[in-house]
């Protein structure tokens, strides 16, 4: 059977988000795409407090630079399509307030028919977190799980009961109620977030850096859950950040990446050896136009399917 495979939506500064994310959403869905996704990039700091994944040094990629809202971009694909899934990768659960974000996931998977798998991660820039002023940065953990146990409660039969830190509801209707129980998906790899998703998780959602190394992770994944006794089966959703150099560009030729496509797809192929569900390609800002980005990822798309991915 076929890798299931996935498209991230555009969101970065060279898109008109309105007419693009529809537009791209629509033909993802045709060229076969099972699913599309988002990120999340609150704010785009000058100067930054921190670098890259709080590296010292390590500048913020433009790409970040005006990223479109997740949620607004996923409900504007899900109005596009009817099958695709639609997913987080990842939503920074701590820069949002628990009980709002449990709505809005609940709300747009009602409206979508049941497609929403929330990727729910913790994040690591400080200037977002001082900017969304839910809870400090050191808190964020503690955060992300009250969000899992909003989302449950919320998510959940009516009337909703739930105390915690930040949100408190005595006996209320929320509603409406997701189509179905929504997938949470997290990105763990410390062994604390292992914990996590072992015990409160649905699948794991981690960043192809090499199928040597994510199989390593995902054998770590599966060795704690035999550890701790986890019967459910784990879901498994990986990112792809591609990576490639395009040729010369020609009006009259729309395929400027040509070039290594099977490179792209040799490198597909051996990830998707590893095992994992599903595998979403992200080509980041490297595509001019909307045109363009459907035009390479169909390309990507035909030649997987063509190596046999």
């Amino acid at each position: 059977m076929a890798t299931r495979l996935g498209l991230s939506l555009p969101q970065t500064h060279q898109y008109d988000i309105g007419r693009d994310v529809p537009d791209v959403a629509r033909a993802a869905e045709e060229i076969g795409f099972e699913s599309l996704w988002v990120f999340e990039r609150a704010l785009f700091p000058e100067p930054a407090t921190q670098g890259l994944y709080g590296m010292p040094g390590v500048p913020w990629p433009a790409s970040y630079r005006g990223l479109a809202e997740p949620l607004v971009t996923l409900t504007l694909a899900a109005s596009a399509t009817r099958r695709a899934r639609l997913g987080t990768s990842v939503l920074v659960a701590p820069l949002h307030g628990p009980f709002q974000l449990a709505r809005a996931l609940g709300t747009l998977d009602a409206a979508s028919g049941g497609r929403v798998v929330a990727g729910l991660g913790t994040g690591w820039s400080l200037d977002e977190y001082a900017a969304a002023g839910v809870a400090p940065f050191e808190e964020r953990g503690q955060v992300l799980d009250e969000v899992l146990d909003v989302c449950r409660a919320v998510w959940g039969p009516d009337p909703v009961h739930y105390e915690g830190r930040l949100t408190k509801i005595a006996s209320a209707v929320v509603a409406p109620k997701p189509a179905r129980p929504i997938p949470v998906l997290l990105p763990a790899f410390s062994k604390k977030s292992l914990s996590r998703l072992i015990e409160r998780g649905d699948g794991w959602m981690p960043v192809a850096m090499g199928a040597e190394q994510l199989a390593a992770e995902w054998q770590k994944v599966r060795d704690l859950a035999a550890e701790r006794g986890r019967t459910e089966p784990i879901e498994s959703v990986a990112r792809i950040n591609l990576r490639y150099t395009a040729k010369s560009y020609d009006a009259a030729d729309r395929a400027p990446f040509q070039g290594n496509i099977d490179q792209i797809v040799t490198d597909l192929a051996a990830h998707t050896e590893v095992g994992l569900d599903e595998y979403f390609l992200d080509f980041g800002d490297a595509p001019r136009d909307a045109g363009e980005l459907k035009d390479l990822a169909a390309e990507v798309y035909s030649a997987a399917r063509a190596a046999g991915v």
